[in-house]
């Protein structure tokens, strides 16, 4: 059975242009202005999914890819100078093709960090917010940068 419309009520609302047509619009002012920082609901208060984030959790992205493809450029010129690719899932591809072993790392990168952005705010193991993670991950990822740094003396 169908619900009576208010009088004077529109069957849906109509708009001058369709706001789904204006799509760089659109990104560019919800990245200045996003409505979202909250759940929507009381429900959704310990597990969020939001249109905003930090401006740290942006840093720590874009630095964690930068780091990640410094990691590529050292790993490929450390193994040119003879040392040993010595995870077994990426000496699979490095052997191979290095354009390959580059793509794939950076894509399985990005995937990693996109994942853990859209779920900065959930805890994980109850404990932790996942943005965390994305942060340990940045200082692994400048560990790793420095020791590969302290080997190219040795190495070339």
């Amino acid at each position: 059975m169908e619900q009576a419309m208010p009088p004077g009520s529109a069957e849906r609302r109509v708009a001058g242009v369709d706001r789904r047509e204006r799509f760089w619009w659109s990104l560019a002012y919800g990245g200045l202005r996003p409505r979202r920082r909250d759940g929507r609901r009381s429900a959704d208060q310990h597990r969020p999914l939001v249109d905003w984030h930090a401006p740290q959790l942006l840093a720590s992205s874009i630095a964690v890819l930068v780091l990640c493809t410094a990691d590529a450029l050292l790993t490929l010129r450390l193994l040119t100078a003879g040392a040993v690719e010595a995870n077994p899932v990426m000496a699979l591809l490095v052997y191979g093709d290095a354009w390959r072993f580059a793509a794939t790392k950076l894509a399985l990168t990005g995937v990693g960090v996109l994942v853990l952005v859209s779920i900065a705010r959930f805890r994980v193991f109850r404990v932790l917010r996942a943005a965390t993670f994305l942060h340990v991950i940045f200082v692994a990822y400048l560990a790793l940068i420095l020791y590969e740094f302290s080997l190219l003396p040795a190495a070339g």
